[in-house]
């Protein structure tokens, strides 16, 4: 194993650290338990928007904290679920009067930890609600799951839900927001390589230096298929129809194209990925009229990408373009 660390009990505390000491303007980090918050926080009369999961997949969460994003987040260790009281103090510190949305990945940890956490954070009288996304159309279930895996579309409804609470909608319009975001949004990634998780100290899953895995989660779970390794364009292809078969997308919609590493990939790939889609979303008279396209949900050193679509109406595309400043994502200020 070979990673920029110098303890592995110390590689999230210390990464926050060095968060805490970039940004001082955007964030503040509290410890023990471990959460990353606005440095405004609280905002008084402002829906608090509040996620989190395991460290590894930076930037997401704790790298989208900060004005039109997210109000906290809790990171826990390397691919593992935070525990109720990150979450709790989290949404106490945030807690605006408005009430607090937690955005949450469909993985049986971050549901059961969070489901505790808002139980506890409403008999201290704070009003939550809770929005699970589950966007992954690779597989049904997997091993952290009872239905799809939450992945590339929570970052889109961290950023639109973001914007809907800078605007002071009541806790109910954001939390219905957030929704439509998922119900909206479709993704699948792949591998080329494995990750090194520093606890393990070895590759999560091997790979052969001519094959690939389809369908993989973020922390390195199977997929639908492993198969020898194909072209850009091929690989493109294999993800984007199956995302364009599962909404399904139609003709004269509009979307949002996302297209992501998995923490290894560099960005002159993704725009090859990216390239390719656009030809495929063309061909089925589909119009990108919004994109992202770089490492912001990550799965360490993984190389591979996803893809994410998400259907667009004009609510969501002023959400979308709304003012953001935070560590890993800036426009608007």
């Amino acid at each position: 194993m070979k990673k920029l660390i110098n303890k592995v009990d110390d590689v999230v505390p210390e990464g926050l650290a060095g968060m805490e000491a970039a940004h001082p303007d955007l964030i503040k980090v509290h410890y023990n338990p471990n959460f990353v918050y606005r440095a405004d926080a609280p905002v008084k009369g402002k829906v608090a928007v509040v996620s989190g999961g395991g460290s590894g997949h930076e930037p997401m969460h704790i790298g989208l904290v900060g004005v039109g994003m997210l109000d906290a987040a809790c990171p826990g260790a390397v691919f593992t679920s935070p525990t109720p009281d990150q979450m709790l103090e989290a949404t106490k510190a945030v807690d605006g009067g408005a009430g607090v949305l937690h955005i949450v990945k469909n993985y049986s940890g971050d549901i059961m930890n969070f489901e505790m956490a808002a139980d506890l954070a409403q008999a201290e009288g704070i009003e939550v609600e809770s929005v699970i996304t589950n966007d992954d159309v690779a597989v049904m279930d997997s091993l952290y799951t009872q239905g799809r895996r939450g992945v590339g579309t929570t970052v889109l409804a961290e950023k639109i839900c973001g914007a809907a609470a800078e605007q002071k909608r009541s806790l109910k319009e954001v939390a219905d927001i957030c929704r439509k975001v998922n119900g909206w949004g479709r993704s699948m990634g792949m591998a080329l390589t494995s990750c090194t998780v520093p606890a393990k100290g070895s590759p999560t899953f091997e790979l052969g230096e001519d094959e690939m895995e389809i369908g993989i989660g973020i922390h390195g779970e199977p997929g639908r298929e492993r198969m020898k390794l194909k072209t850009a364009d091929e690989i493109t292809e294999i993800l984007a129809t199956a995302v364009l078969d599962d909404l399904p997308f139609k003709s004269g919609d509009e979307v949002l194209a996302f297209v992501n590493s998995m923490g290894g990939t560099p960005i002159s790939e993704l725009y090859i990925v990216y390239r390719k889609l656009t030809e495929m979303c063309k061909a089925r008279g589909i119009k990108i009229v919004r994109n992202l396209i770089g490492a912001y949900i990550t799965s360490l050193e993984m190389a591979g990408c996803s893809i994410t679509l998400l259907k667009l109406d004009e609510e969501l595309k002023k959400l979308w373009d709304a003012p953001v400043h935070t560590p890993g994502l800036r426009w608007g200020v």
